[in-house]
């Protein structure tokens, strides 16, 4: 952007403004994402956590995928990074690999960029998200189960 641009990012500073599309695109382009029966056999065959970043509601409304692991998105850093004080006890080092899912597969992306800034190298999410996993069949239980 040059000096003499007008606008509401005129004086913007740093790299221009993108939107959420482009910024999902960039992210994405990092890494591979993961269909849902290849994350479902991953996870059955104890190569990956699943973790869960929806927030309540939705999980009381649409239920669990068994055996994920619950982090809401708001605190899916602390609980995974493998140096932090407040890691949950599957953070077993950067090697993990992670299949992250949020409902639709947006928030699940961003997460995911954020886990790779920590090392969490193998850090991947769920295309389509939990909605995804529904829509093939593959097993969803009630919370209320759990």
């Amino acid at each position: 952007m040059s000096a003499h641009e007008t606008g509401p990012d005129a004086d913007f500073p740093g790299e221009r403004p993108v939107g959420i599309d482009e910024l999902l695109e960039r992210v994405r382009s990092g890494y591979e994402r993961i269909a849902a029966p290849d994350a479902y056999e991953a996870a059955r065959g104890g190569e990956a956590l699943l973790v869960d970043i929806r927030y309540a509601a939705l999980r009381e409304r649409d239920g669990l995928i068994p055996g994920a692991l619950v982090i809401e998105r708001n605190e899916v850093e602390w609980r995974l990074d493998p140096q932090g004080s407040h890691r949950v006890p599957e953070a077993t080092g950067h090697a993990l690999r992670v299949v992250v899912f949020c409902n639709e597969g947006y928030a699940s992306s961003l997460a995911v960029e954020s886990l790779r800034r920590l090392g969490l190298y193998r850090a991947t999410d769920l295309i389509g998200g939990f909605q995804a996993w529904r829509a093939l069949g593959l097993p969803v239980t009630p919370e209320s189960a759990h």
